[in-house]
């Protein structure tokens, strides 16, 4: 039988758009986006969809403080990769969930994963929806739980794409996107955890990104969705 641990992935604690920054991202970047059912649901659509079914490890109700939100990070941001220089929206977004499916609390502290984070996202205030992404680190307390226990996380992307109904508003107005060139990409894969005593696990993962990609310039992340849309 596979052995639980007493924390869980980074990837179950999504805290979703918060409303100003989704209206932001909607009216700016892909309004035309309201007019399709299909994305209206991905953009206002409740709940946290990030974790997966059969996860690998119980989901305790802690959620990241606010202080956690905004504190001032560490030197350094531990296991967290660079962001990479890539121009293209799904290859962004693939090496974005990597990165969030991705963590070693042995020798990243929570503050350099936030700090790590952070190097991802996009400069632009308006856009950036901290919160969805920074919001996927456990508190404090859970992630002094997990070190406790050597957990870590690897991923392996299996594919990234356009959800369909991104396709179609942006076929039917594709001057909509070029005013925050932002676009939503879902991507899917396998997280594989690990901790003491040989525990671990692996689980099917799944989420949607805001990637902001204007010309010219690498891509950024923007936002987590609060549901997946394939």
């Amino acid at each position: 039988m596979r052995k639980r641990s007493p924390s869980l992935s980074l990837s179950s604690y999504g805290s979703g758009w918060s409303a100003n920054r989704r209206i932001a991202i909607v009216a700016a970047a892909v309004a035309v986006l309201l007019a399709i059912a299909g994305v209206v649901a991905l953009l206002t659509g409740g709940g946290n969809s990030h974790q997966a079914s059969g996860t690998a490890a119980p989901a305790p109700t802690g959620s990241l403080s606010a202080s956690g939100a905004t504190s001032e990070p560490s030197s350094g941001s531990g296991s967290v990769p660079e962001p990479p220089q890539i121009a293209e929206p799904v290859a962004y977004a693939k090496a974005a969930a990597q990165m969030l499916w991705s963590y070693d609390t042995r020798d990243t502290s929570r503050d350099q994963q936030l700090a790590g984070m952070r190097a991802w996202m996009t400069t632009e205030t308006k856009y950036a929806d901290r919160a969805s992404v920074l919001g996927q680190v456990p508190d404090p307390v859970l992630w002094s739980r997990m070190a406790d226990q050597d957990q870590h996380a690897t991923a392996h992307v299996t594919e990234g794409h356009y959800p369909g109904a991104f396709k179609q508003a942006l076929a039917e107005d594709p001057s909509a996107i070029t005013e925050a060139y932002i676009y939503v990409v879902t991507v899917n894969g396998k997280q594989t955890l690990s901790w003491k005593q040989g525990g671990g696990g692996a689980e099917e993962r799944a989420v949607t990104l805001a990637v902001q990609c204007r010309p010219d310039h690498d891509c950024a992340l923007a936002a987590i969705a609060p549901s997946v849309t394939q």
